[in-house]
């Protein structure tokens, strides 16, 4: 476990965007005690976009990451290996007390191993997420980081009960709340100051007009053409009654281009077209603050990323989950979100129903209250004073 000593090298993680906004509350709070905690920041580059991640940085006010691994996409075991041999080489340079990684993604995964092979403990931010569905990449990556890690902070109560049926012992598990949330909360007032809707002539006399948002970037929802072709069914069927604004990740974009699906929407990504009353507007990908701001004014939000789910249910904007399951089902059971799965008949119902006033209410899980990041750290800090 943490070593006692007077102060302790604490390298985090990050591999993609999500993770950004995972990191930036506790790094925020690391930096408070620097006569006791040494923060390194590393970067795999997992998914890497230098002018997106800039701007992720900047919003978030990220310091620069003391390291890029440069990574790159590639197949799952490809990117995988690669980030363990070169993490590897930091672990022997740095020689931290502990790394601490968050999420689910390949970088999650590959620097757990990494670390817990050369036996430095590993500290999981948000641990005991469960879909049950092995066929998704993240579920293996999410089982087998909680599994090798010492410290496993986790962001609802389900999730210990997860971790507790998975063989977790007790001493090992911290419900914390969620960092997400912190974020979100922090920057949601900045946010407001952004200038997105006018720019997408969302707004009229600084009221959003009635728009929907839409985020899809799951291989099991884009890489497979037919699946791709359902969502889109249903939501060129919604779009016909309110628009809806995509921005799209770029492996989307490219799967859009190979599956010939473009002339479905209006392209937004070069400001060469105009918002209008229907259709579904494709966009870039959009800093953390500009898409907050576009979340929080959404009449609703389609969608198949995990986080989306908690940030909508904080929010208080109905949340359509285009899956056939979820991870995070304190979003369903407190929050506002439905999972409805790819069937085009559910989508275009649950929209509709929204559109009619039915959107569902919800309330805030327990410890979603900007405070989780405070909570890791005060845990980290007295661990490492009494040595365990």
């Amino acid at each position: 476990m943490l070593a006692n000593k007077q102060r302790v090298k604490i390298i985090n993680v990050v591999g993609a965007r999500p993770n950004f906004i995972k990191i930036a509350p506790i790094m925020d709070e690391m930096k408070k005690y620097p006569e006791h905690l040494e923060a390194i920041l590393v970067h795999t580059g997992q998914h890497y976009d230098d002018a997106m991640s800039k701007a992720f940085f900047e919003d978030l006010e990220i310091p620069r990451p003391a390291m890029d691994l440069n990574i790159g996409s590639d197949s799952h075991a490809q990117q995988t290996a690669k980030i363990m041999i070169e993490f590897e080489k930091v672990l022997v340079e740095e020689k931290p007390d502990l790394v601490l990684v968050v999420g689910d993604v390949n970088s999650t995964l590959a620097c757990s191993i990494t670390s817990a092979k050369l036996l430095i403990p590993v500290a999981h931010v948000e641990a005991g997420l469960r879909s049950f569905d092995r066929t998704m990449p993240e579920e293996i990556n999410r089982v087998v980081t909680d599994s090798i890690s010492s410290y496993l902070f986790t962001t609802c109560e389900d999730a210990n009960e997860n971790l507790r049926r998975e063989g977790i012992p007790d001493e090992k598990i911290f419900f914390v709340g969620n960092v997400m949330i912190d974020s979100l909360l922090r920057h949601r007032e900045k946010a407001r100051k952004s200038e997105i809707l006018e720019k997408l002539n969302l707004s009229i006399n600084s009221q959003a007009k009635p728009y929907a948002l839409l985020t899809l970037h799951r291989p099991s929802n884009v890489d497979d053409g037919e699946t791709f072709k359902s969502i889109l069914e249903a939501l060129e069927r919604i779009s016909q009654d309110i628009p809806i604004i995509f921005p799209a990740h770029p492996r989307t974009q490219k799967q859009i281009d190979s599956f010939g699906l473009s002339d479905h929407f209006k392209d937004f990504t070069n400001n060469e077209s105009q918002i209008t009353n229907h259709g579904i507007h494709l966009l870039a990908p959009l800093p953390y603050l500009d898409f907050l701001h576009l979340m929080a004014n959404a009449k609703f939000v389609l969608t198949d990323s995990g986080g989306i789910q908690e940030e909508t249910t904080v929010l208080g904007v109905p949340c359509l989950t285009l899956r056939e399951n979820t991870e995070r089902p304190v979003t369903v059971t407190e929050g506002t979100n439905i999972v409805v799965g790819t069937e085009p008949k559910r989508i275009i119902n649950e929209g509709m129903s929204i559109l009619r006033g039915g959107g569902k209410k919800g309330k805030t899980p327990r410890l979603w209250d900007g405070q989780a990041a405070r909570r890791i750290v005060d845990i980290l800090m007295k661990a490492a004073k009494e040595g365990r």
